[in-house]
Formats: structure tokens, C-alpha cells, sequence
């Protein structure tokens, strides 16, 4: 058994008891109430679900300029996973309360840190309540790993700015995954500047998902392959407010057998640290398609 982008609740409520399985909770509630997400948690998680804070464990905020949620090293992503009790070993599952748009930052960071058994719930929290699955309050600390995960993050696929500008200036693909109002710089309700980065084009990743699960891997792979428009996966770079919905972008190419997508870790947020970048409003030449 071993899954590596999604899993529906039915087959994973069939597993609990399977002592090879981490699950993680990774609610948030961004521009929200810091710790809404494990406030939560402690109300009611799936039995066995640890907490991760994509504040205090999904980002280092002690970095300047990589924008809201700035990636962590190595070094503090293995000891995260030595405190949640992950070993290259297990098969992770990661949930949220928003069609996957939190919990595929975990995904990507554990997939780009080379473990690849991982998994995003289809459907979070929201479908296992609405399946009468079970949950709990009852909190258990995760058996502490004695060795530290070997993994290490792909930083071949993680962008930084001066990357994605050389990126867009050679005509590759770059691809805003927020809402088409913030893309088009009508709106801007999280960063002090409103607009995308000049040559980008928008996909908001809500074009993932239909009636709160992912869309099917052939209808994926039909809309990503009109948006490559002949490129290869590993030509597109994925962006958005602070590298958190970006993911969702990879996970859902992955899903769809589109392996290779970049992601750009400081997006829009990060690109706006600095004012000598360029800042472009309005429409772009978009491909594929529209949210839904």
C-alpha cells in the first residue's frame, strides 16, 4: 500500500489501524486568526493526526525578502519530521479544511525533500465529516524518530527570484495560481502591492477542483497540457501569494503524471519585496482553463 498524491477517505478510513501511516493535520486560516488552524485541531482531528502550523513549521520567519511564508532549511524541516514521527519509512497522509490548498505545502515539501509517499486526503476534513467518519480530541504525542530524516529539499525545483526572472525573460512558463481578481491587481487583501509578475499567466488552483475533490487525472492532465501548450512539465514554473497554493499546482499535475513543475517559494509576496521588480496589472495572454 502506498500512495503518493491522493487518497480518497473511504480507503484511508480502512487503514487507521495501520501503524505505517502518519496522518497530519495542516489547517490554517491565512490573514485569519493566527492559530485558527490548531485551535481547530484541538476541537476535533482525525484519530492519530498530528498538528503541523504552517506559520511556526512550514516556514522560517526569520528570512528577509522570501515573502510570507519563507521555506525552511533542511535542517529544521528534518528535525520537524523527527518530531512528528516520520521516517522515509511511512506513509504520510496530510489533510485541510480547504480542498487541499494548505495541506499540499506539506505535500511538496515532503515530496521535494525525497519522500515520496505522500498523500493529500481528497476532500479534507470537510468529506470525512460529511462521511460520518470518525474523529477525536484526544491528542497523542508522536513516537519520537531516533534518526533524523536523510532527506534533503530539491533546490534544482525550488525558484528564487533572480530565477524566475530569467525564467519569464527566456519565454518560460510561469503560472500565478491565485484568484483572478489578485492576478489582475483589482484586489489585494494580504500584500502591499496589488498585481502579478510581468509574463506570468493565472490558473487559479480552485480550477483543480470540482465540488470539493479533485477533478479526475485525465481531466487534469487535459487542462495542464493546454496550458504547457507543447512544453514539458519541468518547463513551468508555479506561483502564487507565498508558495503555499502554488503546491496545489503540483500536486495536481502530479496526480495527472506531470512530474518535474518548479515552484517559485517566495511568489508574489517575495517578488514584491523588493521595488526595483516590475509589477504588471490587468489580463494576461491566459492558456487553459477558467476558474471554476
Amino acid at each position: 500500500m502506498s500512495w503518493f498524491t491522493l487518497v480518497d477517505c473511504e480507503t484511508l478510513a480502512t487503514s487507521l489501524a495501520d501503524s505505517s501511516i502518519r496522518i497530519v493535520d495542516a489547517r490554517a486560516v491565512v490573514g485569519g486568526a493566527r492559530g485558527a488552524g490548531r485551535e481547530a485541531y484541538e476541537i476535533a482531528h482525525l484519530p492519530g493526526a498530528q498538528f503541523v502550523d504552517l506559520e511556526t513549521d512550514l516556514s522560517d520567519h526569520s528570512i528577509e525578502g522570501q515573502g510570507r511564508h519563507p521555506w525552511p532549511s533542511d535542517a529544521d524541516f528534518a528535525v520537524l519530521l523527527q518530531k512528528l514521527g516520520i521516517s522515509p519509512d511511512h506513509q504520510v497522509v496530510v489533510y485541510d479544511a480547504d480542498v487541499g490548498m494548505y495541506a499540499a505545502r506539506f505535500w511538496c515539501m515532503l515530496r521535494l525533500f525525497g519522500h515520496a509517499k505522500v498523500a493529500v486526503l481528497d476532500g479534507g476534513i470537510a468529506r470525512w465529516l460529511q462521511l460520518g467518519l470518525p474523529v477525536t480530541s484526544e491528542i497523542k504525542v508522536a513516537e519520537r524518530t531516533e534518526m533524523r530524516h536523510p532527506g534533503g529539499f530539491d533546490y534544482a525545483r525550488l525558484f528564487d527570484h533572480e530565477d524566475v526572472a530569467a525564467h519569464v525573460e527566456s519565454g518560460g512558463l510561469l503560472v500565478d495560481a491565485r484568484a483572478p481578481e489578485r492576478f489582475r491587481g483589482e484586489t489585494e487583501p494580504l500584500d502591499r502591492k496589488a498585481g502579478h509578475v510581468p509574463g506570468a499567466v493565472n490558473r487559479p488552483f480552485m480550477a483543480n477542483v470540482s465540488e470539493g475533490v479533485f477533478k479526475s487525472k485525465d481531466v487534469l492532465f487535459e487542462e495542464f497540457h493546454t496550458l504547457l501548450s507543447g512544453r514539458t512539465p519541468s518547463d513551468m514554473v508555479a506561483m502564487c501569494g507565498s508558495g503555499v497554493t502554488a503546491c496545489h499546482h503540483l500536486l495536481a499535475m502530479a496526480h495527472a503524471g506531470l512530474e518535474g513543475v518548479k515552484l517559485y517559494k517566495g511568489s508574489w509576496s517575495g517578488w514584491i519585496a523588493s521595488d526595483a521588480r516590475p509589477v504588471e496589472t490587468g489580463e494576461s495572454s491566459y492558456i487553459g482553463h477558467p476558474h471554476e
